[in-house]
């Protein structure tokens, strides 16, 4: 993916490239929607027990608007993508037709696809351990709490066939921070320009066996039989 900056806007050109597991947690739910795992987003249920998943918004408001993305592209709904600003230093997460995330310093892919734990467990004596995927905690240091920019508008755009969505940060007092790293609230938008790809998935299931595939030629991993 490639990252531009004009006029106080961030442009991210690239294709997503981005298996149905159900999540029961409750409360704050963004850590989880951020990073959403490698698998389409299917439904959202026990909403009365979360909060709304947009700032500003009832819980019908925010799934409203949620929905504008998901009508335009429902595959690529939520699914995550990773880019770097190298020369600010920064590291910027795509949830796309939900939020966008950057943060300073350089993180690896591994850490932002983990979730943050901003969410709870379901069942109220488990903790995080008891999740089926890893998970890290939510950062208490000023410098490293990310900027987070929530989707404004989408569109299809006829003449170039792409989707063009605005995501634009959320106005909070950013946190003190000492480091000689830029802040990204400098940034006021971000624009995310994707194709969208009705054969996501297929591609997606090919490309992993495909992998799978050269894996067992090479002994890197083995098959294990049921």
């Amino acid at each position: 993916m490639q990252s531009v900056n004009h006029n106080g806007i961030i442009v991210l050109l690239g294709v997503f490239k981005i298996l149905v597991v159900e999540y029961d947690v409750y409360g704050n739910l963004f850590g989880l929607l951020a990073a959403h795992p490698l698998t389409p987003l299917v439904s959202l249920h026990h909403l009365d027990v979360v909060e709304p998943i947009f700032p500003n918004m009832t819980r019908v408001k925010a799934l409203q608007h949620l929905s504008k993305a998901a009508k335009l592209d429902s595959a690529g709904i939520m699914q995550q993508s990773i880019c770097y600003d190298k020369k600010r230093e920064w590291s910027i997460s795509v949830s796309w037709g939900y939020a966008v995330q950057i943060f300073r310093t350089i993180f690896s892919p591994r850490e932002l696809e983990m979730p943050s734990r901003t969410f709870l467990n379901w069942y109220r004596r488990a903790d995080f351990t008891a999740y089926a995927f890893n998970t890290r905690p939510v950062t208490r240091h000023p410098c490293q709490k990310p900027f987070i920019f929530y989707l404004k508008d989408v569109r299809y755009d006829n003449v170039s066939g792409q989707i063009i969505s605005n995501y634009a940060r959320q106005q909070v007092k950013p946190p003190g921070c000492r480091w000689r790293i830029p802040s990204p609230e400098i940034i006021d938008l971000i624009r995310v320009v994707k194709k969208p790809d009705t054969l996501l998935w297929q591609s997606v299931n090919a490309m992993l066996a495909v992998t799978t595939a050269k894996l067992l030629q090479s002994g890197s991993i083995q098959k294990v039989k049921p």
